[in-house]
């Protein structure tokens, strides 16, 4: 049974990000990259009609491939659904919400702001997070509308326009009595890969804190050391919405993933 693929689930191809970093801490996994595209961007999403979908897509998921764990790659997914995922199925789930602890722990000025979707801005488990962890910090929650599908078009190939990026950001960036901003949490996983892009328009440097790497040794820690058996071949991408474009297909092969619909 040590041959079950650990499925690492997002509403895009954000989640590759975090897929990069389970992979150099368990290389010798199995990985099932499943792909919500259907329903992109989650943000625009009513919460409950949003939580039924993504119960009821992993009800099919589990069945069909008996996963070892499941990885939910995504801020509004993770903040919305997961206590029902791990009531409904027993496997291990491993969630990704904002770093928030590790950047109040971490920040100099004491001003720090958390770059999410909407969706995750809103949600009463961010600003819990935010109670629990970061009450001797100025905390500002930027829910950026845009962001997730600019990366997605960034990563197929599209220019990213560097006006419409900076007024995305621009609301991270605060000073307060000589202090400035020093830390910008990513609170979803599509923004590490426009950190080069974030850097050329930021007011100032500021260290952009990246949750995958902390996921990723979470669920190596959840998962543990059972002898793996990995067969050859590549790893599989599956898309909601069916066959992706040639462009998406090119992306996702060079994460070492074969993409199917």
């Amino acid at each position: 049974m040590s041959g079950r693929p650990i499925i690492v689930f997002d509403s895009g191809v954000g989640g590759l990000t975090v897929l990069r970093e389970l992979r150099v801490r368990m290389p010798d996994r199995r990985y099932l990259y499943v792909v919500d595209d259907a329903a992109f961007p989650y943000g625009d999403w009513d919460e409950d009609a949003l939580k039924a979908r993504i119960l009821s897509l992993f009800g099919s998921l589990v069945d069909a491939h008996a996963p070892l764990a499941v990885v939910i790659a995504c801020n509004t997914a993770s903040t919305l659904v997961l206590p029902d995922l791990r009531a409904r199925f027993d496997i291990p789930f491993v969630g990704t919400v904002p770093a928030i602890k590790p950047a109040a722990e971490q920040t100099r000025s004491g001003l720090v702001s958390v770059l999410a979707t909407p969706g995750t801005v809103r949600r009463d488990y961010t600003r819990g997070l935010i109670e629990s962890f970061a009450r001797d910090c100025a905390v500002e929650l930027v829910g950026a509308s845009r962001l997730a599908a600019m990366a997605e078009a960034h990563l197929r190939g599209g220019a990213l326009d560097p006006d419409a990026l900076r007024a995305e950001i621009a609301p991270c960036f605060v000073e307060r009595d000589g202090r400035r901003t020093d830390i910008v949490v990513l609170a979803c996983t599509h923004y590490p890969f426009l950190v080069g892009a974030f850097r050329k328009v930021a007011p100032w440097p500021v260290d952009w804190l990246d949750p995958a790497e902390a996921i990723a040794r979470q669920a190596a820690k959840v998962i543990g050391h059972t002898a793996p058996d990995l067969p050859e071949g590549f790893d599989r991408a599956v898309f909601t919405a069916g066959p992706p474009d040639y462009a998406t297909r090119r992306l996702v092969h060079g994460f070492g993933l074969t993409a199917q619909g």
